[in-house]
């Protein structure tokens, strides 16, 4: 019999004791009748909760840095938490847990966001402006590996995100009761610990690979409020930059002079970067192909200028950038795409267009739904992937190989006769990741209605195996990039004449694993022409001759291109 009525226990004891006498039954008294392997859970559990938490608050938001080091390290956040659990009342402390627990696995997940943003477009996860990226994200999935695989993806990451919850709720929980339960030891280790922390921070203690003392997920989402403070206050930045546009009151008549009764064409070379030209591993082979193409193309009578631009993204957006270098403004996120497409901006492609000079085209084999933006930039006609007439498999995510784009543009539009000078709009996909399996080129007669790709793709690589090693996607990617050069240099060749005018560029660099840990967000430019007049309009550009740009070439922001291109070309020169 207990000496101590229930009524005159301390509170902290009547707070233990359900937890105690529920401890020693267990589920149907298996406690009582196994203590050892009670006694051998009830540890387990303990250990394993605490490891969890503690991965939850030392896990970095980047692969690169995922060490052992980075996870024998003091939290600060960690110190902070257990003391403040101790100190609130028993109500207030389980509500406390239950949301400590919820938050750190909505933080977890984030530091997950973070990786994969960062694997792929090199930056962390917009709180504000990347939600929509995540549709695009599935659709990829879904075009890369069945429909089937995209189900199972996207089921997989949503039982994933439930676990993550979950699992640190009840391991907070766990933990807090087991701090109540030795509350002496439980404050006398947070007292320590925060001690400790202070002293290595103070002195600089090393640990395995990085200082012992952190406080990186502060830290983090610290940044991450800026970011969404910096995203809301955007929209109106960019407003006031739109409503500025050095052309908007030039006649018609006054403009791209230069380039009346040319045919003109902006081509878009996915993932085209200046790691493509310039990294070690790969610049021997790309430069071969862009120096063969410089060969081939001059004794056709045509000559090349090349320099760099700078896109407002890497690894993947490339719509971002399209719309940026037809804009002349930096279109940096997904707020500023919508607040464009939906704007009355003029594009580059709009004023061709205000001429009436020009029929204006779209060559966009990516695209395989209703794109109501394409109105936006002033095409008379889009070509989809739908209508371009191609009969072959996808190639991954690539729905159509560009050396059939191209000769679908000949067909459809180029090659018709007694037709007005075109400018369009060609977007070339083959370079797009995951670079497994990738087309190569064949004779222009034989490309038919494109069945014939069918046996290219059989034999062509698993884009799962390719990706298995960081050396074999790297020059998977460099040969698809050789694919798209030589695909436009020969159609160029066998197709161009007096009045052609190409315009290529890259859109955006690779993803990390392509680019090796360049921060560079640089791709070629050039512009081919036969007509010397073309070029001599830029010559003050300072560009190399050629297809290949100099390394010390001028960089310029993508989004200056659209005004230099207009004055080069207007009647003022």
């Amino acid at each position: 019999m207990s000496l101590t009525s229930p009524s005159t226990r301390p509170p902290e004891a009547a707070e233990e004791e359900p937890e105690s006498r529920g401890a020693g039954r267990g589920l149907f008294g298996w406690r009582h009748r196994c203590p050892r392997t009670a006694r051998g859970v009830t540890v387990g559990t303990s250990v394993a909760a605490g490891v969890l938490v503690l991965v939850a608050l030392l896990l970095p938001n980047r692969v690169e840095r995922l060490s052992f080091g980075a996870f024998v390290r003091i939290p600060a956040e960690g110190v902070l938490l257990a003391g403040l659990l101790l100190a609130l009342p028993p109500r207030a402390r389980r509500i406390a847990s239950v949301v400590t627990g919820v938050f750190l696995g909505l933080v977890t997940v984030l530091k997950c966001l973070d990786m994969g943003f960062h694997q792929v477009l090199a930056r962390p996860f917009d709180l504000v402006l990347d939600w929509i990226l995540l549709d695009d994200a599935v659709d990829f999935v879904g075009e890369s590996f069945g429909r089937t695989g995209q189900v199972l993806a996207v089921a997989g990451v949503l039982v994933l995100v439930v676990v993550v919850l979950v699992l640190t709720t009840l391991a907070t929980l766990r933990l807090t009761r087991l701090m109540v339960l030795h509350r002496q030891v439980a404050a006398r280790t947070t007292l320590a610990l925060g001690t400790a922390w202070i002293v290595c921070v103070t002195f600089g203690v090393p640990g395995i690979g990085a200082p012992l003392a952190t406080k990186g997920t502060a830290e983090m989402l610290g940044n991450r409020v800026a970011m969404v403070r910096d995203g809301l206050k955007d929209a109106r930045v960019f407003e006031k930059e739109a409503a500025v546009d050095a052309f908007a009151a030039t006649p018609p008549d006054d403009l791209l002079t230069g380039l009346r009764g040319k045919d003109v064409l902006f081509t878009f070379i996915e993932s085209y970067g200046r790691t493509a030209v310039e990294d070690p591993d790969m610049a021997a082979q790309v430069g071969a192909v862009l120096a063969d193409g410089t060969r081939s193309l001059g004794a056709a009578g045509f000559e090349a200028r090349s320099g760099w631009l700078r896109s407002p993204v890497t690894g993947a957006g490339s719509w971002l950038a399209h719309s940026t270098f037809l804009s002349g403004l930096w279109i940096k996120n997904q707020q500023r795409y919508r607040s464009l497409t939906t704007s009355d901006r003029m594009t580059l492609t709009n004023y061709f267009r205000r001429t009436g000079a020009w029929r204006t085209v779209g060559i966009v084999p990516g695209v395989r739904r209703a794109w109501p933006e394409g109105t936006f930039f002033g095409l008379d006609h889009i070509y989809d992937s739908e209508h371009l007439g191609y009969h072959g498999p996808y190639f991954s995510w690539t729905p159509v190989p560009d050396q059939f784009s191209l000769e679908a543009f000949e067909r459809l539009e180029h090659g018709r006769a007694e037709r007005e000078p075109i400018m369009a709009e060609i977007i070339l996909a083959s370079s797009h990741n995951p670079w497994a399996p990738i087309a190569h080129m064949i004779d222009w007669d034989d490309l038919g209605d494109g069945s014939v790709f069918h046996g290219i793709k059989e034999r062509g690589k698993d884009p799962e195996e390719v990706w298995k090693d960081a050396d074999s996607v790297r020059t998977e990617y460099r040969h698809a990039i050789e694919y798209s050069l030589r695909s436009l240099t020969e159609w160029l060749e066998r197709y161009g004449d007096d009045d052609t005018v190409v315009v290529f560029l890259g859109d955006h660099q690779p993803v990390p694993t392509v680019t090796a840990g360049s921060t560079s967000r640089d791709v070629p430019v050039t512009i081919v022409a036969k007509d010397p007049r073309v070029l001599d309009r830029i010559a003050d550009w300072g560009w190399t001759e050629g297809l290949k740009p100099a390394p010390t070439a001028p960089v310029w922001g993508m989004d200056r291109f659209r005004d230099r291109f207009m004055t080069a070309y207007g009647s003022g020169r």
